[in-house]
């Protein structure tokens, strides 16, 4: 398990963390979430002494991690850290070499993802000769070279087609099925919804709030309503329990509290023609915004 204490690090008169605590779990995909400049790579880099804390610790399995445990640990940067100019195949050879890989054995693993990730007939290719998107799975392979037990990843969906998303998310959920321990950062919510059974939303250096997502949802006292009609928008005015979140041609999400009589709110809609009708507690991104305007 990877757990920050009371992570502290200053840049100057920011705190870029301030008291950070939070645990990321074996087996388990974790989301680092928050607004832009909350402390996410900074807490990263952490892990890896990129950056030293001021005070605080990063643990791993409850003691402090050693250069040996780095070298077992995958890191996938927001901004890439490959060679544009070298051969892909080559490149991941040599990373693998510095975590401590035989050559044979990085060739292996190299090869294995290259073919797993659609890139096999590019190994010779340089880097800068690829795509975004595929330069985005050759940081990916870079970050798996060595087997990692722990996967840090900031941003890995970014500029990523849904084709190639989809891919990747599958890929994290494999890992972590297997056992590792996986974290990322992202800011498409929806994304980190569908994958991630833990969320950790840090915002100024702070965690806000962390724990099992389908937990965190269940535990807000309001659900949500979402229904989609035909004809004339219902009014809701004239339920007094009710708060209109959304509301478009055919369609309002509502906010209620969970003894809400919902038998009024379809009486309400009735007239308008029901097509759909969901009662569920608040997705992620509303947790986000609740979270950070705390």
């Amino acid at each position: 398990m990877l757990a920050f204490d009371s992570a502290v690090k200053r840049f100057g008169s920011v705190a870029a963390l301030d008291g950070c605590t939070f645990e990321a779990r074996p087996g388990r995909i974790t989301g680092f979430l928050g607004p832009n400049g909350a402390g996410k790579t900074t807490a990263m880099r952490a892990v890896f002494e990129l950056v030293r804390l001021d005070a605080g610790s990063v643990s791993w399995r409850g003691a402090p991690i050693t250069g040996a445990e780095r070298a077992r640990f995958g890191y996938m940067p927001e901004e890439r850290g490959l060679y544009p100019r070298m051969r892909i195949r080559d490149q991941l050879l040599y990373l693998g070499e510095l975590c401590g890989r035989t050559t044979r054995d990085a060739g292996r693993i190299a090869e294995h993802w290259l073919g797993r990730l659609g890139l096999a007939d590019r190994a010779a290719d340089r880097l800068d000769t690829l795509s975004h998107g595929n330069q985005q799975r050759v940081q990916l392979i870079a970050a798996l070279v060595n087997e990692p037990e722990l996967l840090v990843l900031d941003e890995p969906f970014a500029g990523l087609d849904p084709i190639a998303m989809g891919a990747m998310a599958d890929l994290l959920a494999e890992l972590a099925a297997a056992g590792a321990t996986v974290l990322f950062s992202s800011h498409q919510l929806d994304l980190v919804e569908e994958l991630c059974e833990d969320v950790v939303i840090i915002d100024k250096g702070r965690v806000v709030l962390a724990g099992d997502l389908t937990d965190l949802r269940a535990a807000v006292p309001q659900r949500f309503v979402d229904i989609r009609y035909r004809g004339l928008p219902p009014d809701w005015s004239r339920l007094s329990a009710v708060q209109v979140v959304e509301t478009k041609d055919g369609y309002a999400r509502l906010r209620v509290d969970r003894d809400t009589d919902l038998s009024a709110v379809v009486g309400a809609a009735g007239s308008s023609g029901v097509v759909s009708f969901a009662y569920q507690p608040p997705t992620l991104s509303e947790l986000f915004r609740r979270a950070v305007a705390a």
